[in-house]
């Protein structure tokens, strides 16, 4: 059995990357308090340091739904009849104003934590606010996605585009005097490619664009995610799983406190308790949720195209049919797993063949190098200590965007979106 990596294997790599001549954010200025990565990806911001926003009490917002029906060889299953019809999210101004439109980050949900949050800054700041799910995620993909196998970054943007197009069209009566576009994590790379498609479109004309710790190689972006579900965690034996470990720690921690109170300041108290969590376990605990989000986009796109490797080509998956078979099936299949054994079968079919490495140069920012270094109303703002970077990336940002890069020097991997610094930081890029 081949032998797990450690936490300083895992840690060897960032600080790698956080070596490189980038930081342009003092560390001894920068008020940010986790300065451990695995800890800031996961309990994110301190409630007393984020910006007072406004509650959705007070925030003029609707759901809406999108009949898009993309044309396939395959009718979607029973099983996702609920999501035929794609669902966003309005916040409107009631004046006329300019729109942003978000999009989530791998396997999100366009109401996910990190876009509501981006939602009532931005929505506070006077915008007219649009979520949208990423394309990753499987409401997208049963219902907007043309092929239901997202990875391919050009025709994931245009999918959104679609998206995009069919909103503006159903909110023509909204008054929107300019538009922008922003993303995070994944969201932030397909940012990046719809701003180079509107540049031909010409639909919305973007203001500004902020991509929002993007990682720059998807490729080895997966690779660290996958490596961090392998992370060799001490005291787990076995007769001891991780979930396990972690859920003894949470009980011992309840039980000190006498009450559970389960809100997003939830590990940064756990943190400071006796029950804290090790680097190890932060990792794999990292790690395991990309690893459901990979099963999640693995399954999905199995299911609709019909390919049988998760279920079975002719099995009738209807409403009430028991998946977790299937499921579980799907999350031994991590996102290396479902690059090799659906997205670049599918890409060689429709291109003639071709090889990992060209695949891997059409979906970074590196594909993009060109439009990003001339194009002005394009910033970017990352960590030196995001887990998803890889030898080289910070080098490329900073060669590409010179002065509309700016970079933090902790935060993990969009720990530190809702820290009052970094939200001032956004406000001004918009309204400049």
């Amino acid at each position: 059995m081949p032998r797990l990596p450690s936490i300083a294997v895992l840690l060897g790599g960032l600080l790698l990357c956080s070596r490189l001549p980038a930081a342009d954010i003092d560390p001894a200025s920068y008020g940010f308090p986790l300065h451990n990565p695995f800890e800031a990806t996961i309990a994110t911001t301190p409630p007393e340091l984020r910006p007072d926003l406004p509650p959705d009490s007070e925030i003029d917002q609707r759901d809406y739904s999108l009949s898009l029906h993309p044309a396939r060889p395959f009718a979607l299953p029973d099983s996702l009849r609920q999501v035929r019809d794609l669902r966003y999210r309005l916040a409107r101004q009631a004046h006329a104003a300019p729109l942003i439109f978000i999009i989530s980050g791998t396997g999100a949900h366009y109401a996910s934590s990190h876009t509501e949050y981006l939602k009532r800054l931005f929505y506070g700041a006077g915008f007219h606010v649009v979520q949208l799910s990423s394309p990753t995620s499987y409401d997208f993909m049963a219902a907007a996605s043309r092929t239901a196998t997202p990875g391919l970054s050009r025709e994931d943007a245009d999918d959104l585009y679609r998206v995009m197009e069919a909103v503006q069209a159903q909110q023509a009566d909204l008054p929107v005097t300019a538009y922008h576009l922003i993303g995070y994590s994944l969201g932030a790379l397909h940012a990046a490619f719809v701003s180079q498609l509107d540049e031909t479109r010409r639909r919305f004309a973007f203001k500004r664009v902020l991509l929002l710790n993007p990682p720059v190689n998807p490729y080895d972006s997966i690779r660290n995610l996958d490596r961090l579900v392998q992370t060799d965690v001490p005291g787990i034996t076995g007769n001891l799983t991780f979930y396990e470990l972690i859920l003894g720690k949470l009980t011992r921690y309840f039980q000190q406190r006498g009450h559970i109170d389960l809100n997003e300041a939830l590990l940064y108290d756990l943190q400071q308790s006796k029950e804290r969590l090790t680097d190890e376990e932060m990792a794999m605990l990292i790690g395991s949720v990309f690893r459901f989000a990979a099963a999640d986009i693995a399954y999905t796109s199995d299911l609709i195209n019909r390919r049988g490797l998760i279920t079975p080509p002719d099995y009738p998956v209807e409403e009430d049919t028991p998946l977790a078979p299937f499921f579980i099936r799907a999350l031994q299949c991590n996102f290396g797993c479902y690059l090799n054994e659906q997205l670049i079968p599918q890409w060689r079919r429709r291109h003639n063949g071709g090889s990992l490495s060209q695949l891997v140069g059409q979906i970074g920012l590196q594909a993009l190098r060109e439009y990003l270094a001339g194009s002005r109303k394009i910033a970017a703002m990352h960590n030196a200590d995001d887990l998803i970077l890889g030898p080289g990336d910070l080098a490329f940002l900073r060669r590409t965007l010179g002065e509309r890069l700016t970079l933090y020097p902790f935060g993990g991997h969009c720990g530190n979106l809702n820290y009052r610094v970094n939200s001032q930081a956004m406000l001004e890029f918009f309204r400049g």
